[in-house]
């Protein structure tokens, strides 16, 4: 292995047993050495014990083994003497197949250095080398990561070297029999790898509309550039990228297709993705009853799903300008051993979350009808969620570690998602000053980007920002939807820009306040504060038996099998008795059903009005 400062080797050290073998080796290590390994990953806000897998750490000077001290739950002092290379190894289980942690079994690997990778104390600025070598009984995998090549074979298994820590735990690998395809955007050259695609995916229309995706978010940011760095710019956007390079070589996705699963996580030049293998897009088959695409002159429809895997890409990939490059201040040096705390997630990911689904509308991936679709859905989500009058979003943002990402039956009623309500506070500013008639959001993400010269940022940057492009103050505004309870002025904001605003009757589940699971019987998952639900006195874990229906001789007892047989055995009735099991008792509760729930659903009135605002550029 070539000498570096610090250096790992990783193979695979059992693929049934899911592990991973790491070699760590510190040319110079100081004297009682000190490494750790991280207890959350920067993108995902949760403490997550990453140490919890590691195992059989030994240490060795030489041939001399050298004893290790356990300090705390992730922290170990090595009892070596100093400037005389340093070895440690050990082994980590990987079996998580998310985006967060690491992953081996006999047909995939992947991990996040946060995962498998101890921190030299006091050299996390040194150039840090990888090497990850084949397994011998795999020998068509494949390797994929965005760090630079130090010296690889043709299937990516080589040598890679990062500048620092940073950089090497925000580079994720992918190994595998996976699907490769490529594109350049803008003149940057993208690649997107795919693990367990069906035959039916098709490869060409997944890469053609995510360089349509990465084009236009490019271009958003820095407008007409070239991988040389920021040239042939706009005269209008020159002001806001002056003396900005192009921050990034190269891009890499990499999908994880699986039968059930979604999410991904940002990083640097990357992207980690999961999706459900029946959202990937498809190609024609005649011989199955789809028409051929070239005889129609037209491109086959594509599963509901695959919409929401684009919003997914738009929405990660976003993310290289809004979270990793423009970031809160709390971020400009992450703290890998504990919480990293800042009130700033609403503005990092809900507005990346409002511009994700916006720029597919722009790019035409979506029309407008899809666009006001899941802009309503966005809305009623947090209309629905009794947490908004609870907790302000700015405050959301600071607890996302305790409650944003330890869920229970009572977080809709104490939260609110700061992806959702931070992307409707998007929403409104935009709306707000385009109506207003001096800027756009679009400009003020730009102009933010050049104020903090695309790094660490304060909500005082914004508040500037917004003040010098509106020519007033949005302190009051920011102060109302950020730091407080109130709802937002949703309805009149889209009026005065030709979106009809109709309320429809709620789904039953949100008529009554409940959330629930349906796949052997209706399972109580949470009540919602305030709803009918709640003052009947269900709570979460009830499993709903039946219904009875009228009193005395004249009532009817039904059993339940899904919740809209409520509506077929409630019949007009306004009150009904509930037979619920709770720890093994049964209970009958009087239900009394509401009338007037509603849910939004969003219609075009202006069709000019509303074009200069989601065909802006």
């Amino acid at each position: 292995m070539p000498s570096a400062a610090v250096s790992y080797q990783v193979r695979v050290q059992d693929l049934h047993a899911h592990l991973f073998h790491v070699t760590l080796t510190i040319a110079k290590p100081a004297a009682g050495q000190t490494v750790s390994l991280p207890v959350w990953i920067p993108g995902s806000y949760l403490v997550r014990e990453f140490s919890k897998c590691l195992q059989g750490l030994q240490a060795r000077q030489g041939t001399k083994a050298v004893a290790l001290t356990q300090l705390d739950k992730c922290s170990w002092q090595v009892q070596c003497t100093a400037h005389k290379p340093l070895e440690l190894s050990y082994e980590v289980y990987a079996f998580d197949n998310s985006v967060r942690t690491a992953w081996l079994d006999v047909s995939r690997g992947f991990f996040n250095g946060t995962s498998l990778f101890l921190r030299v104390h006091g050299q996390e600025t040194a150039p840090h080398l990888l090497e990850i070598l084949e397994e011998p009984s795999r020998p068509h995998w494949q390797l994929a990561t965005s760090l630079p090549p130090h010296k690889t074979h043709t299937n990516g298994f080589g040598s890679y070297l990062a500048s620092n820590y940073d950089e090497l735990v925000d580079s994720p690998v992918e190994m595998g029999e996976f699907w490769s395809g490529s594109f350049v955007a803008c003149g940057v050259p993208h690649r997107f790898v795919v693990a367990g695609a069906p035959a039916s995916f098709d490869g060409t229309r997944l890469l053609a509309d995510t360089q349509a995706i990465c084009e236009a978010e490019i271009r958003f940011w820095h407008g007409d550039t070239t991988v040389k760095g920021i040239k042939n710019v706009s005269a209008s956007r020159k002001q806001d990228v002056r003396n900005q390079p192009f921050f990034f070589k190269n891009y890499l996705f990499m999908l994880n297709a699986v039968d059930d699963g979604y999410g991904g996580l940002e990083h640097r030049n990357s992207t980690a993705l999961i999706c459900t293998r029946k959202d990937l897009p498809r190609l024609s088959n005649p011989a199955l009853g789809q028409p051929s695409t070239r005889a129609q002159n037209a491109k086959p429809r594509q599963p509901e799903g695959y919409n929401t895997l684009l919003g997914l890409i738009s929405h990660e990939y976003f993310h290289t300008w809004n979270v990793k490059q423009l970031r809160p201040c709390e971020f400009a040096q992450y703290d890998y051993t504990q919480e990293n705390y800042t009130q700033l997630l609403w503005f990092f990911e809900g507005f990346t979350s409002y511009y994700d689904d916006l720029l597919l509308r722009r790019t035409g991936l979506i029309d407008d009808s899809a666009y006001l679709k899941l802009l309503a859905k966005t809305i009623n989500q947090v209309l629905q969620t009794p947490g908004r009058t609870v907790q302000s979003v700015a405050q959301a943002s600071f607890d996302a570690w305790v409650k944003y990402y330890r869920q229970d039956e009572n977080t809709p009623n104490a939260t609110v998602s700061y992806y959702t309500k931070g992307s409707l506070v998007a929403l409104c500013l935009d709306l707000t000053l385009r109506q207003e008639g001096k800027t756009t959001l679009d400009a003020v993400m730009r102009a933010l980007w050049a104020r903090c010269q695309g790094g660490p940022m304060q909500e005082a940057d914004l508040t500037a920002v917004l003040q010098a492009l509106s020519g007033r103050s949005f302190a009051k505004e920011i102060a109302q939807w950020v730091h407080g309870t109130t709802d937002l002025p949703l309805q009149p904001l889209l009026a005065r820009q030709g979106v009809t605003v109709l309320e429809e009757p709620a789904q039953i589940a949100q008529q009554l306040g409940v959330r629930v699971a349906e796949s052997s019987g209706i399972h109580i998952k949470t009540v919602l504060r305030g709803g009918a639900a709640e003052q009947a006195g269900f709570a979460a874990g009830d499993e709903w038996l039946g219904v009875t229906v009228g009193k005395g001789k004249s009532a009817s007892h039904w059993r339940l099998s899904k919740l809209d047989d409520l509506l077929l055995y409630g019949g007009t009735a306004s009150k009904i008795g509930a037979l619920v099991a709770r720890d093994k008792r049964l209970l009958t509760l009087a239900l009394t059903l509401p009338k007037s729930i509603t849910t939004w659903r969003l219609t075009v009135r202006d069709s000019s009005m509303v074009s200069q605002w989601l065909s802006a550029s």
